[in-house]
C-alpha cells in the first residue's frame, strides 16, 4: 500500500509536506503543491482513514438512523429513500460516508448513543427515529451534532415539510371546488412526530377561514399510516358521515384505502366523494381516478439538512426548525361542485 513516506521519497519533500499538499492546508507554494499531487495521482495514493482519524479527531462518517416500525414501507416510502440518495451525495461531496446506526448491533440492544459512541460518527442524521423511543433526548446531550428530517426533538434542528400550509391548501382547494362537507382521515402522532397533527391543524385552519364549522364526526384517526388502516379508518368515517363530498389524506396510503373501501361499497370517485392524499407516492398517477396529492421538496429537504449538519460538525451549532413548502400536484380525484 502507498504510503505518504513513498511519495515523499519519490518528491524529495517531508512527510509533513505531503500531508499539508493532500489536506489542502500549510503555506505551500502552487508550483510545490501541484507537483505533490502529481506524485499523489501517479502512484494512486488512498489515504488512511482510520490514521487520519486518529490526527484530526474526525472519522468522516455520518450515522443514518432509520426505523420503519410505523409506516412499513421502507426505503419504498416517496420521502425517505430520495431523501437519503441526495444527502448521501451532498456530504460525499464534503468527504464523508455514511453508515446505519442501529440498536440492535452485534445483537445487543445497544442505545442509539452507545452506537454512535461506538462507531465514533461525527454527525447523525435522524431520517426517521421510533419516535416511541425514551432515547431520542439523549442524542441532543451527547455531543455529537444532530438533524432530524421527521421528528422534533428538543435540542436538534428539524428540516421538514410545511405539513400546516398544505393541509391548509389541500383544504382550500377543496373548497375552491364547492366543497363543504369535507373529512379528514388522519394517522396517529406523537410529541415529536407531528406530520399528521399539523395537516389537520392546516384542515380545520382552512375550514374556520371559509366560516365552515369544524364538524368532529369529520375527522378520523387511523391506527396506522398504511392501506389496511385507511380502509379502516375510512369505513367507519364515511359509515358515519354518509353527507361527506371530499376528504383530505394524512398520505396517500391512507387515500388508497380510502379509494379500496369505495370501491368496494360503490361509491364512484370523484363523482360521489373527492379525495386530496399527501406524498406523492409513485403509483398515485397511475391509479383510477389519478390522485390529486402533494410532493415534498426531497432536494430541498437533503440539501438543507446536509448544510445544517455539516455546520454543526463543522463548530458552527445551529438549532431550529426549518419547514419546507409541499408542491400540491392536481389530478382527477377532485370533482367540482357547481
Amino acid at each position: 500500500m502507498i504510503t505518504i513516506y513513498d511519495i515523499a521519497k519519490k518528491t524529495g519533500y517531508t512527510a509533513p509536506t505531503i500531508s499539508k499538499a493532500i489536506n489542502g492546508n500549510g503555506g505551500l507554494s502552487q508550483k510545490t503543491r501541484a507537483r505533490i499531487l502529481k506524485v499523489v495521482e501517479d502512484l494512486e495514493y488512498k489515504p488512511n482513514m482510520a490514521a487520519r482519524a486518529l490526527t484530526t479527531r474526525k472519522t468522516h462518517l455520518i450515522g443514518v438512523i432509520f426505523e420503519d416500525s410505523n409506516m412499513g414501507r421502507g426505503f419504498e416510502h416517496p420521502l425517505f429513500g430520495g431523501l437519503l440518495n441526495a444527502f448521501r451525495y451532498l456530504v460525499e461531496d464534503a468527504g464523508y460516508d455514511i453508515l446505519f446506526l442501529s440498536k440492535h448491533f452485534q445483537q445487543k440492544n445497544n442505545s442509539y448513543v452507545e452506537h454512535s459512541q461506538y462507531r465514533d460518527v461525527d454527525g447523525i442524521l435522524l431520517l426517521n427515529p421510533d419516535a416511541s423511543s425514551l432515547e431520542l433526548s439523549k442524542l441532543a446531550e451527547c455531543g455529537i451534532p444532530c438533524v432530524s428530517t421527521n421528528d422534533f426533538i428538543p435540542g436538534i434542528s428539524t428540516i421538514v415539510s410545511a405539513n400546516k400550509e398544505a393541509g391548509f391548501q389541500a383544504t382550500e382547494y377543496l373548497i375552491s371546488m364547492g366543497h363543504r362537507n369535507i373529512g379528514f382521515l388522519g394517522a396517529p402522532f406523537t410529541s415529536t412526530s407531528r406530520a399528521s397533527v399539523e395537516r389537520r391543524q392546516g384542515y380545520e385552519e382552512a375550514l374556520k377561514k371559509a366560516n365552515l364549522n369544524v364538524n368532529s364526526s369529520y375527522i378520523e384517526v387511523c391506527t396506522g399510516w398504511q392501506i389496511e388502516a385507511g380502509f379502516e379508518g375510512a369505513k367507519r368515517l364515511c359509515e358515519r358521515n354518509k353527507d361527506l363530498t371530499a376528504v383530505f389524506c394524512a398520505n396517500d396510503t391512507i387515500a388508497f384505502g380510502l379509494i379500496l373501501y369505495c370501491n368496494q361499497n360503490n361509491i364512484p370517485l370523484p363523482d360521489k366523494l373527492s379525495i386530496v392524499g399527501f406524498d406523492d407516492d409513485r403509483v398515485a398517477s397511475y391509479i383510477t381516478p389519478s390522485l390529486t396529492t402533494f410532493r415534498q421538496n426531497k432536494q430541498i429537504l437533503a440539501k438543507m439538512t446536509a448544510d445544517v449538519l455539516l455546520q454543526s460538525i463543522a463548530g458552527n451549532q445551529i438549532t431550529e426548525t426549518i419547514r419546507v413548502p409541499a408542491e400540491m400536484i392536481i389530478r382527477d380525484s377532485v370533482k367540482k361542485i357547481i
